[in-house]
């Protein structure tokens, strides 16, 4: 069986990689430092950003939480609409809330509603009270 490498498109995996290196060059890491924040070797690391080989599943979802950004921008370029949600614990009790009854789940999206918009409110708020103290 060939290496899951060897299936990928030379030029895909050049494509990548550049993604990969623009994403670090944004963060100003240099390469020693992702590959020890990925916790491989400097050579393993920069055969992926020179496209020799594409990073193992559990290394591209590792690359895309250091990024800040999704597997998915990382394979094929597509940005999503929204931010990735990077707060495990979040994600987790959003998913948990899934499996509640109807109304329970519509009382917690109400008062994550209502926090947002106090924050919004005072946000906005702040904004005006810093723009009147300048202005």
């Amino acid at each position: 069986m060939p290496a899951p490498t060897a299936v990928v498109d030379f030029d895909l995996r050049k494509t990548i990689g550049k993604r990969i290196a623009e994403l670090r060059n944004q963060h100003g890491w240099m390469l020693k430092e992702m590959a020890a924040k990925l916790d491989v070797g400097f050579s393993v690391y920069t055969k992926w950003e020179y496209g020799l080989h594409v990073p193992p599943v559990e290394k591209l979802i590792q690359l895309a939480e250091i990024l800040q950004t999704t597997v998915d921008y990382l394979l094929t370029g597509n940005r999503t609409e929204g931010k990735p949600l990077h707060n495990t614990r979040l994600l987790e009790r959003l998913h948990a809330l899934e499996s509640l009854p109807s109304e329970d789940m519509e009382a917690a999206i109400t008062v994550l509603d209502g926090l947002v918009v106090r924050h919004e409110v005072e946000a906005s708020v702040s904004r005006r009270g810093s723009a009147r103290k300048s202005g």
